[in-house]
């Protein structure tokens, strides 16, 4: 079997690694293709990943990103074409979905963003099947184009596919230049070049007012901001200075988080990793709370706060009592995974049905 697998995004990378190893360990051919993107380049060369690089991010506007979807697409058609996959597999990436629907192969859609409506509405209805997160109901995404029969949820969230059996390199603390032996309060930077979050985020960062309120020479904790791309990364060091490290190319998030003591994050991802590691969790997601924030909110795993000041004020609370929060943070993390199935596994069973039902 014949793979084509699209990675557009970090988390894209980590889980579409474990597929990609998973099927190939099966004997199955995979064809891994990506765009260039700061942060999914660096990470695929942090991880020693191979990817065909085929095209660019559209950056912060509407008609960047269709041109750039549009050229991405003529750009995928001929290698697609002569590489005759027998199914695809993408985290809803419109050209990967819009050339295996062109030339009749068969497209498999990992998703667990239904609040990136414009995205699902034009990958999921042209898929095969969908795969997601069972905490998401069908009805989110039976909305956007897709028959009930054709969802396949898993009783896990994506992160757990990578987190599951996560060996932290401690290498990241010395690139860094963190000390070990303090604790960590490490930041995430909301996304401001997304489709879904265009014209919602805000003009200055939370994050930079946080870090402004945590620091003082006196507390004996360590500040590190992880941005999501250089511009961030260069004005974030031009405001913040001293008061905090920034992280000025792509880490290996993941173990960054293994030795964190509190997190705040904007986005999604690291965040999720976060609740997943049994660190205590806060989020200043600038929108509402998308489903699986919401889920983890209503277990007591995440604390929303957009508030600076007040993020600034629970966070202390919270470093105040550190090893008592981490105890029960990471009893709560305990019951949520008890249970989880990997979904690498899942994906990979439905990719083997998928392309095994179009042979037939």
């Amino acid at each position: 079997m014949r793979v084509w697998v699209d990675v557009l995004t970090p988390k894209q990378c980590m889980l579409f690694s474990k597929l990609s190893a998973r099927l190939e360990e099966d004997g199955h051919h995979v064809l891994r293709t990506t765009r260039e993107y700061r942060e999914v380049t660096q990470l695929l060369r942090l991880k020693g990943i191979d990817a065909k690089v085929v095209g660019k991010h559209g950056g912060g506007t509407q008609e960047g990103k269709l041109r750039a979807s549009a050229e991405r697409s003529l750009q995928l058609t001929p290698l697609i074409k002569e590489w005759a996959p027998d199914v695809a597999v993408s985290f809803s990436s419109p050209e990967a979905t819009r050339v295996a629907f062109g030339l009749g192969v068969p497209h498999v859609c990992v998703n667990d963003s239904p609040h990136a409506e414009a995205v699902a509405r034009l990958t999921v209805p042209l898929s095969k099947r969908l795969l997601t997160p069972k905490v998401i109901p069908k009805r989110a995404w039976v909305g956007v184009g897709i028959s009930a029969d054709r969802i396949t949820q898993y009783n896990a969230l994506d992160a757990w596919a990578w987190l599951r059996d996560l060996k932290p390199d401690e290498s990241v603390l010395k690139r860094l230049g963190l000390d070990r032996s303090k604790p960590i309060i490490t930041f995430r930077t909301e996304e401001t070049l997304a489709a879904y979050l265009l014209g919602k985020t805000p003009k200055e960062s939370l994050i930079v007012p946080m870090v402004e309120r945590l620091h003082k020479p006196s507390r004996d904790f360590q500040l590190v901001v992880v941005p999501r791309y250089e511009g961030q990364a260069r004005v974030l060091k031009e405001v913040l200075g001293k008061k905090a490290i920034i992280c000025e190319s792509v880490i290996d998030g993941p173990s960054l988080l293994s030795f964190t003591s509190i997190f705040v994050g904007a986005g999604g991802t690291m965040t999720i990793e976060a609740v997943l590691l049994g660190v205590p969790t806060f989020s200043c997601y600038p929108d509402k709370p998308f489903l699986i924030e919401r889920y983890l909110i209503n277990k007591g795993l995440i604390v929303r706060e957009t508030s600076p000041e007040e993020a600034a004020k629970k966070i202390m609370k919270t470093f105040d009592k550190l090893e008592l929060a981490k105890a029960k943070q990471m009893e709560k993390t305990r019951k949520l995974t008890k249970n989880f199935e990997d979904p690498t596994e899942v994906i990979a069973s439905t990719v083997k049905d998928v392309a095994r039902t179009q042979s037939v």
